[in-house]
């Protein structure tokens, strides 16, 4: 039986576990070498890639799929690799839908802040390729697009071809781009290209400007993140996830660009949300005490309202989801698995259930379900808004 039964929920965050040069064969034939050899790691060649295709041929491993639904994760879990696999853990997740982002894509290899801007869309273009060929074997996989900001006069041709391959969402760095602002006017045509299309504009974790490395030098030995290396999450480099899309999201709502697309929407995915009632309340402070400025002045409404109105986020599983909705708004948060992550845990419907005790069906719903829909727009076809025969939240 699926993992979710009686109502219908949609996935606002899963991912490909790409192989090592998984990539490689998307990229532009010219660009191909060389960009194989600007992003690829020593341990890359490392015998685990074929260790995991061998375990995904064996029968036996394979007949623990469903029982072992959501306690194997990343490469071991069914579908994390192999799209043909995809649909059936589908099945037995049992979401309506889900927004699929890629694994080790999400910064662009640190192309962009390397200078390396040719490389930077070569590897845009190619990400969005694999995505779409991915996603490609079931409509319910929504294909996530990445459009770098650092090339201005780019970014609305890389938005259109990942747009034509199927693309459902396109997601842009929330640090900002060397040079200019991600608010800056030339990028209009991007939005409005984007707002067209009926499709949302996404941040994803991994996407963030980073920790000063210097914090980490504290005198004491390494501490080392849940995966048992000193290179991921740890509780202090976890607090520097919302600072970029925090300044990113200012800028792009004071210099008014939500209000010159008010159709188009924004979600920050993976990237928590308790911040979110700071920030709503910071920037009304804001444009409270600058309200003299003439770009605040044509604000459409309070900063908060329209992040509202706007913007939508997906809280982690530790997080108090109550809470957050209680300050920012029932618009905001939405559900998510992080599925085959090991971050997603092993029961994110029972520990978000847990934080939203008390909270009006209604209101559930929207977490389960309506804030996705409203999100997604034109992404998701009305089709599958509901999965036939069940009771949507």
């Amino acid at each position: 039986m699926p993992y979710v039964e009686g109502f219908t929920v949609h996935d606002a965050d899963a991912h490909v576990m790409e192989l090592p040069g998984e990539i490689d064969r998307y990229v532009d034939p010219g660009l191909r070498a060389t960009f194989s050899e600007a992003i690829r790691k020593p341990n890359d060649l490392a015998g685990w890639a074929e260790k995991a295709r061998a375990q995904h041929d064996d029968p036996g491993f394979r007949a623990g799929d469903e029982d072992n639904l959501l306690l194997r994760k990343n490469y071991q879990a069914l579908g994390a690799f192999r799209r043909e696999d995809r649909p059936r853990a589908l099945d037995l997740l049992g979401f309506a839908s889900q927004l699929v982002f890629t694994t080790h894509a999400l910064g662009n290899y640190g192309l962009e802040e390397a200078g390396r801007v040719d490389l930077a869309l070569a590897g845009a273009r190619a990400h969005n390729r694999m995505m779409a060929d991915f996603c490609s074997v079931d409509r319910r996989l929504l294909a996530t697009g990445y459009v770098p900001l650092v090339d201005i006069e780019a970014a609305p041709r890389i938005a259109r071809e990942a747009i034509d391959l199927g693309c459902r969402g396109l997601m842009i760095p929330s640090r900002c781009p060397p040079g200019h602002s991600p608010s800056h006017v030339g990028l209009d045509p991007l939005w409005a290209l984007i707002e067209e299309a009926g499709l949302p504009v996404l941040f994803h974790v991994g996407g963030e400007e980073k920790m000063n490395p210097a914090y980490f030098e504290n005198g004491l030995p390494r501490v080392l993140d849940f995966h048992g290396g000193a290179e991921n999450f740890t509780s202090l480099s976890f607090m520097t996830i919302p600072i970029a899309v925090w300044q990113t999201l200012a800028a792009l709502v004071f210099d008014g660009v939500f209000d010159r697309f008010p159709r188009l929407k924004f979600g920050a995915i993976e990237l928590g949300a308790s911040w979110v009632p700071s920030l709503m309340k910071f920037m009304d402070s804001g444009a409270a005490a600058f309200g003299r400025e003439a770009r605040l002045q044509r604000l459409s409404a309070r900063p908060s309202e329209i992040l509202q109105r706007q913007f939508r986020a997906t809280p982690y599983p530790h997080e108090d989801v109550a809470w957050i909705i209680a300050n920012a708004g029932e618009q905001v948060c939405m559900f998510s698995s992080d599925f085959p992550h090991i971050e997603g845990g092993r029961h994110p419907l029972k520990r978000f259930g847990e934080s939203l005790e008390g909270v009006p069906e209604a209101v559930r719903r929207r977490f389960w379900r309506d804030n996705f829909i409203d999100l997604m727009g034109e992404g998701l076809p009305a089709d599958l808004h509901d999965i036939p025969a069940r009771t949507a939240a």
